[in-house]
């Protein structure tokens, strides 16, 4: 079976997919997850590569893409040397993340459906990309690596 257009993606609380909802203007999906660019191989140094990013992807009504704003909170390197605190990379994204979902008026957190979509933003692919191996179709959510699939219920595999 093909990948629908529009795809299904269920909140649930304290996982995952605890950031996706409706707002006034449409839907929002929102997460923080560590990255790294698209064709980086981990070697020496490969902390200073992995970022951590807060993401908050917009979308009318009908799953369309608006936008995105998509910001680093730093690297893996920079919180382990300080993984403690509010001025940790951890707690940086938390804070900005919850600046920017209290943005969104009259928010709800609830299921989605969306459409696929992709941007590359410092080299970084975010999107909800269709894909296809041997015959399955899914779509996966990037850089969180949410995999969805039949049935289309809106659950998904990591």
């Amino acid at each position: 079976m093909a990948v629908p257009q529009v795809i299904p993606i269920a909140y649930e609380p304290k996982h995952r997919t605890e950031t996706i909802g409706r707002y006034a203007d449409g839907q929002f999906l929102a997460s923080i997850t560590y990255a790294f660019p698209e064709g980086f191989r981990p070697d020496d140094g490969w902390e200073e590569h992995k970022r951590l990013y807060v993401v908050l992807h917009t979308f009318d009504d009908e799953g369309h893409y608006n936008d995105s704003e998509i910001w680093c909170a730093g690297t893996w390197a920079e919180q382990q040397g300080a993984p403690h605190g509010e001025f940790s990379v951890l707690s940086r994204a938390r804070i900005h993340l919850a600046k920017l979902l209290r943005s969104l008026p009259r928010r709800s957190y609830t299921d989605i459906a969306i459409r696929p979509f992709r941007l590359t933003v410092d080299g970084v692919l975010f999107g909800l990309v269709p894909r296809e191996d041997e015959g399955e179709a899914w779509a996966e959510l990037y850089p969180d690596r949410l995999g969805f699939s039949e049935p289309w219920d809106g659950t998904y595999d990591t």
